[in-house]
């Protein structure tokens, strides 16, 4: 954690919001549909279910097809930040997100790319120690994308943070040369910043499950900027800062529960052992 701000009001009316989050209408069969990220109006993620006792989630769609990245920021991007407020980001950026309330923070982050199915994957480990495989398909649930993990680290003694950077496209579709020059900038020392809105889900097994019982706190950032910026990071082991606008009342959380992100993200990164 470099800085958090104020909870800040953005005001961008939602039908002129390039990004929402939306619930899915079910009229037919009753009853909530699915929770989703859209842009430009197509579904592009599929995040937690509204129950709260379903698995975290967080699963590209197949109409995720593009980045919200913006050209007059992208030199004051290039490099770090001095703090969440700095250099109009927030406002640029916020153009694109619906009305609502944003806790904006500050991150220094060392992102591992992760496959699903591979080392590292999230749902095929922690989730599947506490929820099992899923009871239809027998298997781990499934994002359908790679992802960065960043930073875990224990709430207490019952919920454990997961913290995760969504890219909108997946690696394999950024500019090779532009990860390249990224990659050269950092071995250098500079540390650029990548721009993300940002979910907080609290997920917890119904009792009587057999499972590592305990709650997963899921702290999604979903990229608006910085697609190149997190894969050359990755690569090279170098670390980004990322500037988080947590999109507060669209998560599972409460406002207790964000309000201690901050603090949280400051502690030193702990990873829990299933069954401890």
């Amino acid at each position: 954690m470099i800085g958090s701000g104020e909870p800040r009001r953005l005001r961008v009316p939602a039908p002129q919001a390039r990004l929402r989050f939306e619930a899915e209408r079910r009229e037919a069969a009753g009853g909530p549909g699915r929770r989703l990220l859209t842009v430009d109006g197509a579904p592009a993620f599929e995040l937690s279910f509204w129950c709260g006792t379903c698995q975290f989630l967080f699963r590209r769609l197949e109409t995720a097809g593009q980045t919200l990245s913006l050209e007059g920021p992208r030199e004051r991007l290039s490099g770090p930040l001095a703090d969440p407020d700095d250099g109009g980001v927030i406002d640029a950026f916020g153009a694109l997100l619906p009305e609502g309330e944003y806790l904006p923070m500050l991150l220094r982050v060392e992102p591992r790319l992760t496959v699903p199915g591979k080392e590292g994957d999230y749902f095929g480990a922690e989730q599947v120690a506490t929820w099992g495989l899923d009871q239809f398909w027998g298997l781990p649930e499934y994002p359908r994308t790679p992802y960065y993990r960043t930073f875990e680290t224990a709430v207490d003694e019952a919920a454990h943070l997961y913290e995760f950077v969504v890219p909108m496209v997946p690696p394999t579709w950024n500019d090779r040369d532009r990860v390249e020059e990224y990659a050269g900038l950092m071995g250098r020392g500079t540390v650029p910043t990548a721009v993300a809105v940002s979910t907080l889900d609290v997920c917890e097994p119904a009792s009587g499950l057999p499972a590592d019982h305990y709650r997963h706190w899921g702290l999604t950032h979903f990229l608006l900027d910085g697609h190149h910026k997190l894969e050359a990071a990755a690569t090279t082991g170098r670390p980004v800062q990322l500037l988080s606008l947590l999109a507060l009342g669209e998560g599972l959380s409460g406002a207790e529960d964000c309000a201690r992100l901050p603090a949280l993200r400051g502690r030193p990164r702990s990873v829990r052992v299933a069954g401890a």
